[in-house]
């Protein structure tokens, strides 16, 4: 079988120009590249993006190793610990100044996940206890603040008293609680517990794959729902195929993961619970190759993979009373959603054996190679292009333009061997 050249592309175009953007002066990384490859010394830096940016550098050197790349996880995890942190009332803020200020301190439950997600990450990468008392301070702020009985509450204010507008309910739906937000802390969780094996988070963990399969996965349309009131009632027609094809994998991962623990029986951190492991572990089976296929008969085009699509409930239900609505598809080429089906369909081939997800894999690899990436010297991928080719205009790097989807699409299919 002829193997993905990942590792290439990880060296030859991924690291070189996230290796250029390390701001040695103020620390970190620069925050925005204009799509004219202009850096923005000055621009406020993400904390999502360094977030992303610790997560990036300590899988490659797990993966493939380099002292350049551990010091790189290092340089963004100084930045995190001294900048990002609020060290009065706990989490990490949403946003900084080039230098170091609080910009926005907003604490976002998706934003402490991926500080989670890193830090874990750069624990395994370098033994560095303080990254694991600091991912396990910010585990605790999300249990205290956000969980509720349904699910993980989005937004507050610096406080963490006052409910504040989410930055993840960017598509005009005023929501309690997204899926977008669940997806990332059942990541974060993944990656901690991976790390610890603490029973406390893999309780919690077990908990959200109850919750995704059981609240968020619609069987009717074999899709998760995307936005939802305070009790996980679904609000918006939307599907959502990047985060169903990248829900499918990583839900596949955290089962992989609890398994494993609960397999070595009397010892395992989850043994007190080990049948509600089993049964979220069912739950999980079920589902994600019904997500997975769906995605590939429907979002697929034979070249890449749409976006989303909205209107599908609506002409479902209009059409049982011979009614024709039509389901609008947005059909363009986001960079993260190529990647992430890269690794959901070679994850499900993995499963399956059904050579059309292989063959859909390598397709839209080739297409991120020969259309997405940016050949300017000094880029990297494009935010996105239209289904007929033509680059979108957002900066290479800003807030949420980072290393961690297709450094992750790289990392994985090193990982698996393909």
């Amino acid at each position: 079988m002829k193997r993905f050249d990942a590792e290439h592309h990880l060296k030859t175009v991924i690291l070189p120009y996230w290796n250029a953007l390390k701001d040695t002066e103020y620390g970190g990384f620069y925050g925005f590249k204009t799509y004219d490859l202009a850096v923005q010394k000055k621009a406020d830096k993400g904390v999502i993006l360094h977030s992303r940016i610790l997560w990036f550098y300590s899988n490659v050197y797990l993966t493939i190793g380099g002292a350049e790349n551990l010091a790189n996880a290092r340089h963004a995890y100084e930045f995190i610990v001294k900048r990002c942190f609020d060290t009065e009332r706990g989490g990490v803020y949403w946003m900084v100044s080039y230098d170091g200020v609080p910009a926005d301190t907003t604490k976002n439950a998706y934003n402490q996940a991926f500080c989670i997600y890193a830090l874990a990450s750069y624990y395994r990468a370098s033994g560095n206890a303080e990254a694991l008392r600091r991912a396990y301070s910010l585990f605790e702020c999300i249990e205290t603040y956000c969980a509720d009985e349904y699910g993980y509450l989005e937004a507050f204010g610096a406080d963490w008293k006052t409910p504040v507008e989410s930055a993840i309910c960017d598509q005009g739906v005023a929501a309690e609680k997204t899926m977008n937000t669940l997806l990332h802390v059942l990541e974060a969780y993944t990656e901690l517990f991976s790390a610890d094996s603490h029973p406390l988070v893999g309780k919690k963990l077990t908990r959200i794959l109850r919750i995704v399969c059981e609240r968020v996965f619609n069987p009717e349309f074999e899709r998760l729902e995307t936005f939802f009131d305070a009790r996980m009632k679904p609000l918006a027609d939307i599907h959502s195929y990047g985060h169903d094809i990248e829900a499918a994998w990583l839900l596949d991962r955290a089962a992989e993961v609890l398994t494993r623990d609960v397999e070595r029986g009397s010892a395992a951190a989850c043994a007190p619970f080990a049948d509600d492991v089993r049964a979220a572990v069912r739950a999980v089976a079920e589902c994600t190759p019904r997500i997975a296929r769906k995605i590939l008969a429907i979002a697929y085009d034979g070249q890449a993979l749409n976006n989303e699509s909205r209107g599908e409930a609506a002409a479902a239900n209009a059409a049982s009373v011979g009614k024709n609505l039509g389901v609008h598809v947005d059909t363009e080429r986001i960079w993260w959603v190529q990647a992430e089906s890269v690794v959901g369909f070679v994850n499900e081939y993995g499963k399956s054996g059904d050579e059309n997800f292989l063959s859909a894999a390598r397709q839209i690899y080739s297409y991120i190679e020969n259309t997405l990436v940016d050949k300017r010297p000094g880029s990297e991928w494009f935010w996105s292009v239209s289904k007929d080719g033509e680059a979108s205009r957002h900066g290479i790097t800003e807030p949420w333009k980072c290393p961690y989807h297709n450094g992750r699409m790289c990392v994985e299919l090193i990982r698996r061997g393909y």
